[in-house]
């Protein structure tokens, strides 16, 4: 099997498996690491897991912080 066709497939394996491709689990992972470092000073990566279920998804974000950002809000 061609080394092209095996990174076809195993991209299928896994958008089968999360209900994302990578693309779109790589643009989340960015989007989800912004709003995390708007409240808390980050100390690592943000981890982003999406299995899917019967009935939707399971989404979990796992982060280390050192500290929670303080800020006033105005409503």
């Amino acid at each position: 099997m061609k080394e092209e066709d095996k990174k076809r497939l195993t991209r299928l394996i896994e958008q089968d498996r999360d209900g994302l491709n990578s693309e779109s689990k790589a643009e989340a992972q960015r989007a989800f690491t912004h709003v995390a470092s708007e409240f808390f000073e980050l100390s690592g990566g943000v981890e982003l897991t999406v299995t899917k279920e019967r009935r939707g998804f399971d989404v979990t974000l796992h982060f280390k912080a050192d500290r929670a950002k303080n800020f006033n809000s105005i409503l």
